[in-house]
């Protein structure tokens, strides 16, 4: 499984990625965050699904990018696209016919020479794609179930993009801890709006740790500090048996 998260303010963009692929009882790290830095010109785009699929889909596409660029973020993604329909054409159904789903999500998100803003999209295994924006300002793809809420209640477009990291590493952790197929080290990218410069970073597990435990430790905090008023009237009736 997979765990990786975008998200979209007024500042920029943050991009979290977790880096563990598991395949049956194996388990290994790589790199799912693939970058494309020019003048005027950066994108980054990040998978979840068959890795098969995904890294032909790559290859077909790095060779495209050497030979045409892009000026809006769109186009990028449309010829992406492309390469998985190319994919499907040529793979899906020997893979289908072996047991397995062709499946390929990604995230594609940055800012081309003729985008008035960084743009994020969202692409699925049959090519077609949604842009996030305003009332959508993050995508999670992979294993996304746990760390939606804290995402809801925190970010919005005006937040930071310092912010933006900080509950973006939050939602990895709850993921984490709640999913043995989700782990550290993870790569960051921080994109600061019309500067076409896309900043990465890996964090290892000791580097973020001490973060977790505060926040573990937060919670318990916060969980004890709230209200008990409210509850009387149900353990009244308890008390009362």
């Amino acid at each position: 499984m997979t765990y990786c998260l975008a998200i979209k303010v007024k500042q920029g963009l943050v991009a979290i990625a977790d880096t563990r692929i598991t395949s049956g009882t194996d388990t290994t790290i790589k790199r799912k965050l693939f970058t494309v830095q020019k003048d005027n010109y950066c994108l980054f785009l990040m998978t979840s699904g068959l890795r098969s699929v995904r890294d032909k889909a790559l290859l077909y596409f790095k060779e495209l990018i050497d030979h045409e660029d892009f000026n809006k973020l769109y186009k990028a993604v449309n010829a992406f696209g492309q390469q998985v329909k190319r994919v499907a054409e040529e793979d899906q159904i020997a893979l289908e016919n072996s047991g397995f789903k062709f499946d390929l999500n990604t995230i594609i998100g940055g800012q081309l020479k003729d985008d008035e803003e960084p743009k994020l999209f969202l692409l699925y295994p049959e090519g077609n794609w949604v842009e996030l924006g305003q009332g959508a300002p993050y995508v999670i793809i992979g294993n996304s179930g746990h760390g939606k809420a804290i995402l809801n209640r925190a970010i919005d477009e005006e937040s930071s993009l310092k912010l933006a990291l900080k509950v973006g590493f939050l939602s990895f952790d709850s993921t984490r801890v709640s999913s043995n197929n989700v782990d550290f080290p993870i790569d960051v990218i921080i994109y600061e709006t019309n500067t076409y410069k896309l900043v990465q970073h890996r964090y290892e597990k000791e580097d973020l740790e001490n973060i977790s435990v505060q926040w573990d430790a937060e919670l318990k905090n916060a969980l004890n500090n709230i209200s008990e008023d409210w509850m009387d009237a149900a353990f009244e009736k308890i008390e009362t048996k």
